[in-house]
This record gives structure tokens, sequence and C-alpha cells, in this order.
């Protein structure tokens, strides 16, 4: 049988690369969607040995279209997809403006339903999918100055959940994957004086490694995690226990 072709959503960078890379390493055919940065997506695709696609992932038409040109180009259909992009539009909830509140929730919960919507048919055909969402820990605490991420993150939760019951008949599984903080270029925008506050509140007393959350996408995507599904995998270091 051959590789099993898995797509990530803002897969060139930070955590959506390792997500790649471990997807690629583990046997899986690869592919990684983007939105912005030709120059870095290239540079990715040439040293991972990952196809690239480039869309917007919060345009239900372009999504559509876009999962089309894959299996136009790979000559197959996406089984394992993992909604990865994201963003951040931090501030007070009194002070936000609309386009930050519409932005955030657009691409981090959205493009969920964008992207699942454009793979599931040929997923519920065949009777196999894998449909993995990266949420966050602020997704299941809230954080101040995030209400516009903690809502859709949390929103991919209760998303993920409902879209499990319906689709686990047809040999889907459905599943979030929520990650404490994490060396990306996201959390390096933090203050130092509040990532030292987060730190101090964190057990294991450091962040994540991007590979760390790849690998519990890796496992929720294997057939070891076939009887997996609705659930969230907190990486979180002891941060936050449910």
């Amino acid at each position: 049988m051959s590789a099993r072709l898995a797509l990530v959503t803002g897969g060139t960078t930070g955590i959506g690369a390792a997500i790649c890379r471990a997807l690629k390493s583990a046997g899986y055919e690869v592919t990684a969607n983007y939105v912005a940065n030709d120059d870095e997506a290239k540079k990715f695709s040439k040293e991972a040995g990952i196809s690239v696609f480039k869309w917007n992932v919060t345009d239900h038409d372009e999504c559509a279209e876009g999962v089309k040109k894959i299996e136009k180009d790979l000559g197959r259909n996406v089984e394992i997809l993992v909604n990865n992009a994201g963003i951040t539009r931090d501030g007070m909830m009194h002070k936000m403006p609309p386009e930050d509140w519409n932005a955030v929730i657009l691409t981090d919960l959205t493009a969920c339903y964008n992207m699942s919507q454009a793979v599931i048919i040929p997923m519920r055909e065949k009777g196999f999918g894998r449909i993995i969402s990266i949420s966050s820990i602020n997704g299941l605490m809230g954080q101040i100055g995030q209400t516009n991420y903690s809502a859709a993150k949390a929103g991919i939760i209760g998303f993920s959940k409902a879209l499990a019951r319906e689709s686990a008949s047809k040999g889907i599984t459905v599943n979030v994957v929520a990650p404490g903080y994490t060396e990306t270029t996201m959390v390096k925008t933090v203050p130092d004086k509040v990532m030292e506050a987060i730190l101090a509140q964190v057990p294991v007393g450091r962040l994540a490694k991007p590979e760390e959350i790849a690998h519990a996408v890796l496992y929720l995507a294997s057939d070891l995690a076939a009887f997996v599904t609705g659930e969230t995998l907190s990486v979180n270091g002891g941060y936050y226990m449910q």
C-alpha cells in the first residue's frame, strides 16, 4: 500500500514545519499549505523535500481549489488533514477592533471548517481519514488579552467533537492537539517578564519544542490511534491539567 497523503496547513514554519517533517520521517507523503512569504516556503520545500501549495485558508473557495490542485498534481486524495494555520491579534477585549476579532476567528477557527469540508467527502467514501486540529492551552484556560484567540481555539475543540461524532462510522477520526507555550516565532513576541511568569508556572520548567507537538500529531495520525476520536491531547508540560 502506498504511503498515505497528509496535508498540513500553515506547514512551512514553526509547529507546522515540525509536523510536516515528523510525518515525512514516519513514511507519509506530505504536502504543506502556506499563504505568505514565497521565499521562505520555497526554502522549506527544498530543504525538507515537501511540496508546498499556496492559498488563503480563510477563503472557502480557495481551500476547495487548493485541495483539488493537490489531488490533480499528486494523483490521489488527502487522507490526513492537519489544521495548523493560525494567527494572533492580541489586545484587551474592550479595546479590540472588529478586524482583529474577525481575522483571528477566520484564520484559526473558520479555516478548520473550510479545510475539513474540502477533504472529508473522499474520506467518507473511502472509509478512512484523520483530521487533527491544533488548538491551544489558552483555548482550554483562557488568557488575558486573547478573547479572540481563546474563543477560536476553544471553538476548534467543540467543532472537532461534533465532527468526530458525525464521522466515526465512516472510519474518520477527528482529534485536537492543544499545545502549551512552544518555541516558535509567535511566542517570541511575548514580553520577557510575561514569559518569566509563565515559565514559573510550568512544572516541566521550559517551553515545548515544536517537535514535541509534532509527535502528538503523529500519534493521532497513526493506526495506533484508530480508536481515539473526539479527544483533545494537551501537550503543555503540566501548566494546565484538566
